[in-house]
């Protein structure tokens, strides 16, 4: 299932036909109710029903053959926490069921894509969102649709005053809008310069590494050098690769070492990545300074 995308934006758009959402700050998930199961599909597509049993057992309760588009979030303390829902989605089965009880996943869900079996795609949103909002509002939490106006000015109230909950900013649709199925076809609005940077590879040894080679979503592609990695990170990033280690079939020789054009280092050798992974990032321009890396995303 290709999910839509949204293309940032520096100002709130205002025009009649426009919807806004809060933006929240998880892990994008499609909740997939078949006909026997459900089937928690990740962003990159893939599958991680086994890392929150919780929200797939809330999910029996919808139609055979539905398709929900939404947020996994956890809630902490008044205020949604990325790191919690980074450290479910990393869970592994036995895991997840203990963290299920003490940090419980909630769904902030913006779209439905079928519904018994009748596939929503081609409609316009308006339409989607009326019918999301009478599917799950009376299976109340831990699937909900997320808040919803058309009305500009409380949009822009929800911009500056939901961030102390968590809410990274806005997400805004048109009325009218089909589902754009891997498409930036929505636009987001944050608060900050942080950008979500394409990892194509890494400095450093599996177990060390000591700085990400970024795509970043401006400019020309040209792969740059992060920062040094904090050592919080490393240890992620060290985590992250050998997890991929494991789940890849032995393969009898490593990928070969490329190189890229650090500023003031010159050609730096770096260790590819195939798929990339995905990392929040912030500069003031897409050169100088080098991108600092402020976390992983996960592929949801």
């Amino acid at each position: 299932m290709r999910v839509a995308l949204a293309a940032a934006v520096r100002t709130l758009p205002r025009a009649a036909g426009l919807a806004y959402e809060p933006k929240f700050d998880g892990h994008r998930l499609v909740i997939v109710r078949t006909a026997e199961d459900v089937v928690l599909q990740a962003r990159s597509g893939r599958i991680v029903t086994s890392a929150f049993p919780d929200l797939a057992a809330a999910a029996l309760l919808l139609p055979a053959a539905t398709v929900l588009d939404g947020e996994v979030v956890v809630w902490h303390a008044g205020r949604t926490d990325f790191a919690l829902v980074q450290r479910r989605a990393a869970a592994t089965p036995a895991r997840a069921a203990v963290l299920a009880q003490s940090l419980p996943a909630s769904y902030a869900a913006f779209d439905v894509l079928e519904l018994a079996g009748l596939d929503l795609r081609a409609r316009p949103y308006e339409r989607r969102r009326a019918l999301l909002v009478d599917l799950l509002l009376p299976l109340g939490p831990p699937l909900q649709p997320v808040p919803m106006t058309t009305d500009p000015e409380l949009a822009a109230t929800w911009y500056e005053t939901l961030p102390a909950s968590g809410i990274e900013g806005l997400v805004v649709k048109r009325l009218d809008q089909a589902y754009p199925a891997g498409r930036r076809g929505w636009q987001k609005l944050r608060h900050t310069d942080v950008r979500d940077a394409a990892v194509v590879g890494y400095t450093g040894t599996p177990r060390r590494p000591l700085a990400l080679v970024l795509v970043l979503p401006v400019g020309d592609e040209t792969p740059l050098v992060s920062s040094p990695l904090t050592a919080a990170l490393r240890a992620e990033v060290a985590a992250e690769l050998a997890s991929r280690a494991a789940a890849a079939p032995a393969t009898p020789t490593a990928p070969a070492l490329a190189t890229v054009t650090a500023i003031g280092l010159g050609e730096v050798p770096f260790r590819p990545l195939d798929p990339p992974l995905t990392a929040e990032v912030r500069h003031t321009s897409t050169r100088h300074p080098p991108p600092e890396v402020l976390r992983l995303r996960s592929d949801l």
